[in-house]
């Protein structure tokens, strides 16, 4: 599955994920770039509090469907989701959370994070779509 020794991979979906990973994991940092996946900042402003840039992956298998997983870890769960938070890269290799649809209106956040959690070889994904940056408690 994913070589340890093996920390590069030539794919443009892996380059844009490891911009968004730096992103999540560093400081905003002052740059004016249109709004797109390896724009410099989350959210709509550096001043915007926002800690997570959604993802949704598609793979050659999904087609136009989006890739949705189990929002838990019970082998029995039937409820999904199709969006993702990056948490780590180890070259063609992402491993991603699975985020919920947040039900509790008081909170003001699209998404809830879980802990079902996922790696997926990045050859094998088509399509990157990114979502409206947000915040997201990781526990």
């Amino acid at each position: 599955m994913c070589n340890n020794e093996n920390t590069s991979c030539e794919n443009c979906i892996a380059d844009i994920l490891k911009v968004i990973l730096l992103l999540q994991q560093s400081v905003c940092q002052n740059d004016s770039c249109l709004e797109t996946c390896d724009r410099g900042f989350l959210g709509q402003s550096c001043s915007t509090f926002c800690n997570t840039r959604p993802i949704v992956l598609y793979t050659n298998a999904t087609g136009s469907t989006p890739l949705a997983l189990p929002i838990s870890k019970d082998p029995n769960e039937t409820v999904t989701s199709s969006v993702f938070r990056l948490e780590k890269l180890d070259g063609c290799c992402a491993t991603c959370r699975v985020l919920a649809l947040n039900t509790d209106p008081t909170v003001g956040f699209p998404y809830t994070a879980t802990n079902s959690f996922f790696t997926i070889n990045l050859n094998c994904v088509c399509c990157l779509r990114c979502l409206d940056d947000t915040y997201v408690d990781v526990m």
